[in-house]
């Protein structure tokens, strides 16, 4: 089932506060990133973040869940209506989240 357009209007509100928030819209669902480093996604109308260790430091309680078959596991985040939680959880998984990679043309 694909994320609806509703929900990452919802994400996007949440996510306000931050300068630098962008979504891609792929195969029905939606990647995040933010400050150009790629934070998640939107699957099946649930944010999902890479498991990085500070991630896993902020949402210890966080349940591991599948974005779709044949994916890598990625944390699932349920408290999207707490704004502050939300904008706290990107600014600390930002400095461990990878560079992307540089295409070649």
């Amino acid at each position: 089932m694909p994320s609806s357009k509703e929900y990452l209007d919802f994400i996007l509100e949440q996510l306000s506060e931050l300068e630098d928030v962008a979504y891609k819209p792929m195969m029905g669902e939606f990647l995040i990133y933010y400050r150009g480093k790629l934070v998640g996604g939107i699957y099946d109308d649930r944010l999902l973040v890479k498991p990085v260790r500070s991630a896993l430091s902020y949402i210890p309680q966080a349940e591991y869940s599948l974005p779709y078959a044949g994916a890598k596991e990625m944390l699932l985040v349920d408290n999207v209506d707490d704004k502050a939680f939300l904008t706290g959880l990107f600014e600390a998984i930002y400095g461990d989240l990878p560079m992307p990679k540089m295409r070649k043309r």
